[in-house]
């Protein structure tokens, strides 16, 4: 009453009232507001003791949910392996609905697909798991190393990583610099931290670059992870670094929501893409379309380590960098990251017939042919630098997955596909645990109606690059 009371005689609305008094107002009242809450109003022991209380019912529901779409056992390729030794899981993950085949449903129209909802649910879009919260999450290993190495802890205490570790890129990942190819993995089989890069690349780098690589190694504020009430680890945190998810220049696989959309159902899982190659790259964000390297590194820092509000980010610790420097320095750096050596390529980004197998040889040719893969990917560093969109939404109809909106993706960017056997899971939200289910969904979506064989071979060339 008070309050409608000061809005008349002020002559205000009662929103702008409350926002002038710094009240805000209630969740329920302003559902669909672009803006998170700055003035928290719940002590942060209150959050934990409820989040805590909470986690083994959403954990639960999430683990459910992969269980029903995905085989998640342990399965290894018997003849190959990531670039430093770790088995690559082979086969399709992804469950169909009872009593269909793959054949059959590659000889279906989405329309009819959609109609008996039969879309393998495997190749929906895949949540958070913890989809109206969010944020980063990363796996245990990863979490453990900067642990041992920096006392400083990622682990949230509302929510753990939800994919087994056989199924997620190696770690820690080799280092192929596009400067010192003579080095081959300049990591020494060590993560990248604040607290050995210098020793591991002074005498590599030039100082510019050496600059620019302290900064990805040095942990920031950021939404889950900071000083404030509003956090998600149990004690204060200095925060995330560039290399937290893109470890060693490459990928962990940790998981985040796009900052750029919003309601929250609607924002999209991002699985990490490796910066590997990201000097031929023209387009940065699976789907932001950001510009250019030095972009990207300014908005992560400035936004989408708060979600994409700005607001948050000045009450967290935003740390601004200075263009014409600091972020010039981490893009030269990130511009060194090599892919991995592919000895059965040649200098066409096509195989050498005295290196490949016959299967890799029909899988190049399904690739360039039937498969319809090169339309995007090109030779040599198989990416085109554009966007698409792959309209997958024609196979299913809008609906809510664990507080998602299953619906359309929008254009994705065309990521490279060297050295991808080194990058599990796929497709940017991660949905895809293998690049037999990678080869599925494509078949699937582009209607190319592919062979068994034909989808083997293709396989066995993916493997080469």
């Amino acid at each position: 009453m008070q309050l409608k009371k000061l809005a008349i005689v002020t002559g205000a609305s009662l929103a702008a009232t409350v926002m002038l008094l710094g009240i805000g107002l209630a969740d329920d009242q302003n559902p669909n507001s672009s803006y998170m809450p700055v003035v928290i109003k719940e002590s942060f022991k209150t959050i934990m003791d409820r989040m805590v209380a909470q986690k083994p019912a959403i954990e639960a529901k999430h683990q459910a949910l992969l269980a029903e779409r995905y085989d998640l056992s342990d399965k290894r390729a018997n003849d190959v392996t990531m670039s430093r030794g770790k088995p690559i899981q082979e086969g399709i993950r992804a469950k169909l609905a009872p009593g269909i085949t793959w054949e059959q449903l590659s000889n279906m129209s989405p329309d009819e697909i959609q109609t008996q909802g039969i879309f393998p649910k495997g190749f929906l879009p895949l949540p958070h798991p913890n989809h109206p919260e969010g944020g980063m999450l990363f796996p245990k290993f990863h979490i453990d190393e900067i642990n041992k190495q920096e006392k400083r802890d990622l682990t949230r205490f509302d929510l753990d990583f939800d994919l087994p570790d056989h199924l997620l890129p190696e770690f820690p990942a080799p280092i192929y610099l596009t400067t010192r190819p003579d080095l081959g993995d300049v990591s020494k089989g060590k993560l990248v931290t604040i607290n050995n890069y210098y020793e591991l690349f002074n005498g590599i780098l030039n100082p510019k670059q050496l600059e620019g690589l302290r900064l990805l190694v040095t942990p920031f504020p950021q939404q889950q992870f900071n000083q404030t009430e509003d956090r998600r680890s149990v004690i204060a945190s200095r925060g995330v670094s560039c290399f937290d998810c893109h470890t060693n220049g490459h990928t962990n696989a940790a998981t985040h929501l796009v900052g750029d959309i919003r309601p929250q159902e609607f924002r999209h899982r991002i699985e990490t893409p490796t910066l590997r190659g990201v000097n031929v790259q023209r387009l940065f964000g699976s789907q932001r379309a950001l510009k250019t390297i030095e972009d990207f590194t300014e908005f992560e820092q400035r936004a989408a380590y708060f979600d994409g509000d700005p607001v948050i980010a000045t009450k967290k610790g935003v740390n601004i960098l200075e263009r014409g420097s600091q972020v010039h320095f981490m893009a030269e750096f990130e511009e060194l990251m090599d892919f991995p050596p592919a000895p059965k390529l040649n200098v066409f980004g096509k195989l050498d017939p005295k290196k490949a197998t016959a299967s890799e040889m029909r899988g190049q040719e399904v690739f360039y042919g039937k498969g319809q893969c090169s339309v995007c990917h090109t030779a040599p560093y198989f990416t085109d630098n554009l966007m698409h969109n792959l309209k997958a939404e024609r196979f299913y109809k809008p609906h809510m997955i664990n507080g998602m909106m299953a619906s359309a993706d929008g254009p994705i960017k065309t990521f490279p596909l060297r050295g991808i056997k080194d990058s599990p899971p796929y497709l940017h939200d991660g949905r895809l645990l293998t690049l037999e289910d990678t080869v599925e969904f494509f078949n699937l979506v582009l209607e190319t109606k592919l062979s068994t064989q034909e989808k083997t071979d293709l396989v066995a060339f993916l493997r080469t690059l």
